[in-house]
């Protein structure tokens, strides 16, 4: 039998969660173990921000206080998924992340909470964080403390590796999302709606296919055949389906376009045409990151990887929102933040 068989594993969207997101997910393969991921958002409402804009921009007070937990969570849970891992989320508005963490692992039934110590190198011992240190001293259930080093400067290669991966997962939450919802609508569970379909297919289409697999090809498939012809096969199979995208998704807002006109074969056709879509994107992000990117970390060079870094992390600046004035960051919270509460499972 498992020792662990459900693990509470708390994120907060900082940097250091990557790192704990892996290996909790490696601990509950290896255990055979289902996780519940937990974000704990601060009260936005009891800011004095959040106070005006509760009494006079009800629309804006929600988008704040929402902030980026869907998509915190929604990255979290597409890792897991991938993995074969099973997985939920849970979001809770607090000030005492520690009393959401003790409160959560008890209702949802947890045996085993997995957290960060987010320790510091350099310092005599282990500094844990004060909600890690609040959840040892009050917790009535095992803890397994990860240590992770949140002030070592990381090199143009992990900050490159770490932006490709995040990105990886913001595309994968809204597949995911977009899969689920077609599924839930075609079983009678959800109204179809067609502006969130829209906007999920607008980001598709400016994210990933604009932006996102353009650097890949540019920098660092390119940059990779100068050092080595290991993944010259794998390259030019995964920059065909580069190409192709843009196919695929005429398709997809083909199909929508007449599944919004009343169509009474339309909804079949953009359900076969979503899952042909995103079935196809699983095993291309698994080979980036189980070839390419291992590949590329044993022969890029330094000056390699200065390329690469600038230019993934120059996505965090590019805008194409609705006004050509929105960070991508802020369209897929926006997107995410429309997806309805996930079912329980």
């Amino acid at each position: 039998m498992t020792m662990y068989q459900h693990l509470l594993v708390p994120i907060d969207g900082s940097p250091l969660t990557a790192t704990i997101l892996d290996q909790a997910i490696a601990f509950a393969k290896s255990n055979g173990s289902r996780i519940t991921f937990l974000h704990a958002v601060p009260d936005f409402g009891a800011t004095g921000d959040g106070a005006l804009l509760h009494a006079t921009a009800p629309g804006a007070f929600l988008k704040g206080a929402q902030g980026n937990s869907k998509a915190v969570l929604a990255k979290a849970q597409s890792v897991a998924l991938a993995r074969g891992i099973p997985c939920e989320a849970v979001s809770v508005i607090t000030d005492r992340p520690h009393e959401a963490i003790l409160e959560t692992a008890t209702s949802y039934a947890c045996d085993l909470i997995f957290m960060a110590s987010h320790g510091h190198r350099g310092l005599k011992g282990l500094l844990l964080g004060s909600v890690t240190q609040r959840v040892l001293q009050q917790a009535r259930l095992p803890v397994l403390v990860a240590t992770s080093e949140s002030n070592v400067k990381p090199t143009d290669a992990q900050r490159a590796l770490a932006t490709i991966r995040d990105e990886h997962r913001s595309i994968a939450a809204v597949l995911h999302g977009l899969k689920e919802i077609v599924d839930r609508v075609d079983a009678g569970q959800l109204a179809v709606d067609f502006s969130l379909l829209r906007a999920m297919l607008f980001y598709i289409e400016k994210f990933p296919e604009t932006l996102h697999h353009p650097k890949e090809d540019q920098y660092l498939f390119r940059l990779l055949q100068k050092r080595t012809d290991e993944c010259n096969a794998v390259i030019a199979e995964l920059s065909e389906q580069h190409k192709s995208g843009a196919a695929h998704l005429r398709q997809l807002r083909d199909a929508l376009e007449r599944y919004e006109s009343g169509d009474q074969h339309a909804q079949a056709s953009f359900t076969n045409s979503v899952h042909t879509f995103v079935d196809a994107q699983w095993p291309h992000m698994a080979a980036e990151e189980k070839v390419i990117l291992p590949s590329a970390s044993r022969h890029l060079t330094p000056a390699d990887w200065q390329q690469v870094a600038k230019a993934f992390l120059d996505n965090g600046d590019s805008r194409f929102g609705a006004q050509a004035g929105e960070p991508f960051e802020q369209l897929l919270n926006r997107v995410l933040n429309l997806l309805p509460a996930p079912q329980r499972t």
